[in-house]
């Protein structure tokens, strides 16, 4: 219930149509019954000499046998009476007339109320699941990357739509079910006590069977709908995977591989799908058997009363029967609301596990707006590791980079080099030392002032299924398309772009699909150039190109690292011998640091061996 009451507070900002939605239910639920209990008017009109003369007064009146209290008995009879004055006066006819009038009337207005009742509490629905489905999204970009490396791509994109939809249902289950369907029955409820209270006794004896099954019901759904949507979830992420990389799964001719992995999940979710309709179809049939079982004992009971004890007109008997039957939908409907709380409760454990999740990178309270880099950046005594590994990556770092230089990190896989850049857009923080820029701590300035100082450009360049335009230009919305063409020229990008369909204005697709590998690194670097950072950071940039797009590529990123502080993880040796410093890592420590001069020159250093092994063939 805490998740569900949670859920429920996402609401809040809705309240005025909530409000509408809930007073539009109250006049649907007693218009409902005022329809009703016109039929027993009617009936007197349709089948009695005179209705006022030969109409039984209901057992409730009588001294001595009434449960409720004397002043709302006046008041009922009261009413009675008035409506008895103006409707049942004059002829038959004129009676059949009025009561017609009423009836239809009675039954336009519930309609009106349902309908705006409807509309107000879609307005709710759709708004709360937005703010929820936003929240979602806009706390997963303040997570850290150490969140995504443990968590599969499918399980959140499940998690923000599938999760999230079950979701909507248990709104109209609070403020519609739980509303209009206890208001329905409180209005029966009164016509039939009004007419026989000791068949109403008889009536009402259902309702603490259905009760325990709903509650069990209700309990076992629960924990199934936390399951059902894991394992949508499982779907999700094997669909993404798949979709991402078609072009290895072909390659590899893995087609009847993966098409027996999806289809073992999408059994396993089919049985449990059935599982779960079988369990939650069971409480809706087993509610109404005990129900018309009440009804038919009802009918016996009250025919006896009009057939034999003659405290019952027939017209009032049948009135007590629609006024019982038409409780016997909101009973059922009821039934069902638990149910689909608990299925709305487990999807809303999966969501708040995203929301609960604290992110660790964040701005410190009075951290600083720095808006230029003007001096140096400098690391100190820098070691990290992952929270879940105690294997250090980084270890012991110490070096500094002035503004204007170039500064080359080499070393063989898996030495750290990756891991040390991402460090200066914190994407994550050392677990010791500290990172400096212009003599202070990166993480007393603000994130999106220090992000705003770098551009970076990695081996796998990410685009997004946009025009060229608003890729070059992504997040950036003040800038002309002669700046943007500029950009362009300089990444070597403006030529094969005016060769393509729509040009600038041309979309694409997914990730840069329609884009050769070298024509998505040049946008990439496009892009960097238009934001023309302080400090550009290049990941291996150029290691997957052929001869002819990396050369190509390589000016871009020369024009690029002219008179712009730079640090690249080294690819091309005229990179590394341009570098004011080289750093060689290996094992997450710096082994070796200097000059591409100085460092060949030391025979036993593993740069003498990466140079050896990959470089030579440039000279």
């Amino acid at each position: 219930m805490k998740t569900y009451l949670r859920i429920l507070k996402y609401v809040k900002p809705y309240w005025k149509h909530l409000t509408i939605s809930i007073v539009c239910t109250m006049l649907y639920a007693g218009l409902n019954g005022l329809s009703v209990y016109l039929t027993i008017p009617l009936l007197d009109t349709l089948f009695q000499e005179s209705a006022r003369n030969e109409i039984v007064q209901p057992t409730i009146t009588e001294k001595g046998t009434s449960l409720l209290p004397e002043w709302i008995i006046k008041t009922k009879d009261n009413i009675s009476k008035k409506f008895e004055d103006v409707i049942m006066s004059g002829t038959k006819e004129d009676a059949l007339i009025k009561i017609c009038l009423l009836v239809l009337i009675a039954f336009i207005l519930k309609n009106i109320s349902g309908y705006l009742q409807a509309y107000f509490l879609s307005y709710v629905e759709q708004g709360t699941i937005k703010d929820i489905r936003n929240s979602a999204y806009k706390h997963l970009h303040k997570l850290p990357m150490s969140y995504f490396k443990h968590e599969k791509v499918g399980n959140l994109i499940s998690r923000i739509t599938n999760d999230v939809n079950v979701v909507q249902s248990s709104i109209s289950a609070a403020f519609l079910n739980l509303i209009r369907e206890p208001l329905t029955i409180i209005v029966f409820l009164a016509i039939a006590i009004s007419i026989s209270w000791k068949l109403t006794l008889l009536a009402i004896v259902v309702l603490p069977f259905s009760m325990l099954i709903i509650t069990w019901i209700g309990l076992k759904l629960r924990k199934q709908s936390g399951i059902i949507q894991a394992k949508m979830a499982d779907i999700t992420t094997i669909l993404q995977e798949v979709i991402s990389g078609v072009k290895i799964v072909k390659a590899f001719g893995m087609e009847k591989y993966e098409n027996k992995k999806f289809m073992k999940e999408t059994n396993n979710f089919f049985r449990l799908m059935l599982k779960i309709v079988r369990v939650r179809n069971s409480s809706s049939p087993i509610t109404e058997v005990l129900s018309t079982t009440v009804g038919v004992l009802i009918i016996y009971f009250g025919g006896l009363l009009v057939l034999t004890e003659h405290t019952l007109s027939a017209s009032q008997f049948m009135g007590f029967l629609f006024a019982i039957f038409q409780m016997m939908p909101p009973i059922k409907e009821l039934s069902s609301v638990n149910n689909r709380i608990q299925e709305s409760s487990a999807a809303g454990d999966r969501i708040f596990e995203i929301l609960d999740t604290p992110p660790i990178i964040t701005d410190k309270k009075d951290a600083l707006e720095i808006q230029d880099f003007k001096n140096t950046l400098k690391f100190e005594n820098v070691s990290f590791n992952y929270e879940d590994s105690n294997e250090s990556i980084l270890k012991n770092i110490n070096f500094e980079i002035n503004r204007g230089e170039i500064l080359a990190l080499v070393g063989p896989s898996g030495g750290g080099k990756s891991t040390l850049v991402d460090l200066i857009p914190r994407f994550y923080d050392p677990v010791q030392g500290k990172i400096l820029l212009d003599e202070i701590d990166i993480r007393d300035i603000k994130i999106k002032n220090l992000r705003n100082l770098m551009g970076i450009v990695t081996q796998e360049t990410f685009l997004f299924n946009e025009t060229v335009k608003n890729n070059i230009a992504y997040g950036l919305s003040d800038f002309s398309m002669e700046k943007i063409e500029e950009a362009a020229k300089m990444a070597n990008a403006h030529n094969f772009i005016l060769e393509m369909t729509n040009g600038y204005d041309t979309l694409i697709g997914e990730r840069g699909v329609m884009l050769s590998g070298g024509q998505r690194q040049r946008l990439s670097i496009a892009r960097a150039l238009l934001k023309n950072p302080a400090i550009m950071i290049f990941d291996e940039a150029t290691s997957s190109l052929d001869n002819e797009s990396e050369s190509l590529v390589q000016e871009a990123i020369d024009r690029l690292m002219f008179n712009r502080t730079t640090i690249v993880i080294a690819h091309r040796l005229s990179t590394i011998r341009n570098a004011s410093r080289i750093l060689v890592l290996d094992n997450g420590e710096i082994v070796q640091r200097g000059k591409h001069s100085e460092l060949i020159l030391q025979k036993k250093g593993i740069y003498k061996k990466l140079y050896e092994m990959q470089f030579r063939d440039f000279e």
